[in-house]
């Protein structure tokens, strides 16, 4: 039986990741782990108070709870990264590190370790990015990726750990805050929305980005994970997409549903770190290879959205 251990299990995908493994796997074989004691529906099962620069602890636990499967999460994001740009590096490779290393010692069945398109940078073809293109990303974070999928590559082809990977775009999600992403604002502005009616974006209303929804992200994790082993063809990272858009065009979708919703434009730091990542991506190696296919456009994600907001807004009054 597979025992599943979550790093960074309370960030955005790391909630939403972790139950979804519950429900695969049974709630008490999926570990959701994070630097501080995790809360709510995450202590639904076991949770480990665990940070990832500690290699031994990461040893220890894999051992004392028999875990099979790591999906290693835990990461300084884009925005953080640029304020922070040595612990950004030093959290993103030594733990990824320490986490291969485990793997080939004890030889764990599966490691999964998400890159971004923040891999790319701005010589990249900035339409349909292909899968194997220049690659010079000008962020640490970016930097960081790139570097982590050299990794996974060189551990799965020298030592054959099964490490899978995708570059996620920006994921936008509704039950959990923003964590320090440069997409972040495609999350943010559906709370302004209802919170207030109007919302300030740090990015250009032109800025088109690669994005995906969290129930599509998920549902392309859990998909490479289960794929057999065979079916996975590239061991650095995959491509994989959904949707392209702007802000001034989630800003129209979201008007669909509330009229009076006002969006003003504040370019700040974040829009140089925009414009160096592609508009969209080609993700068709991953359709090809294991079967990858979005269910959401902008219009189906902004009604859901909206929705469940509505919900829990009305449910905690």
């Amino acid at each position: 039986m597979e025992k599943v251990l979550v790093t960074g299990a309370g960030g955005q995908l790391g909630t939403e990741l972790t139950n979804a493994l519950r429900e695969q796997y049974g709630t008490d074989q999926v570990i959701a782990s994070d630097i501080r004691p995790l809360e709510g529906e995450l202590t639904a099962g076991p949770t480990a108070v665990l940070d990832v620069m500690q290699a031994q602890a990461i040893d220890d636990l894999i051992a004392k709870e028999k875990v099979t499967q790591v999906y290693h999460l835990a990461a300084i994001l884009s925005a953080v990264g640029e304020k922070k740009p040595r612990q950004a590096w030093d959290l993103n490779m030594q733990s990824l590190l320490s986490i291969l290393d485990i793997a080939r010692e004890r030889q764990l069945n599966k490691i999964y370790w998400p890159s971004s398109i923040a891999v790319f940078g701005p010589d990249t073809p900035a339409d349909n990015t292909p899968q194997s293109t220049v690659m010079n990303p000008n962020t640490v974070y970016g930097i960081s990726k790139l570097a982590g999928e050299r990794w996974c590559e060189y551990y799965y082809m020298k030592h054959g750990v099964d490490v899978r990977s995708l570059r996620y775009p920006g994921l936008i999600g509704w039950k959990t805050l923003p964590g320090g992403g440069t997409t972040d604002y495609a999350v943010d502005i559906y709370h302004k929305a209802l919170d207030n009616g109007n919302y300030s974006c740090f990015l250009r209303e032109d800025s088109y980005l690669p994005m995906m929804y969290m129930p599509d992200s998920i549902a392309s994790t859990l998909q490479l994970m289960n794929a057999p082993v065979e079916q996975v063809k590239v061991r650095s990272s995959y491509n994989v997409g959904a949707l392209s858009f702007s802000p001034k065009e989630i800003a129209e979708s979201i008007k669909k549903h509330l009229p009076d919703f006002d969006i003003s434009y504040s370019p700040d730091y974040r829009q140089g770190i925009a414009d160096s990542w592609p508009n969209a991506v080609d993700d068709s190696q991953a359709r090809e290879d294991w079967g990858w296919n979005h269910q959401f456009d902008l219009d189906t994600m902004t009604e859901d959205i909206l929705s469940n907001l509505r919900r829990l807004r009305e449910a905690s009054k």
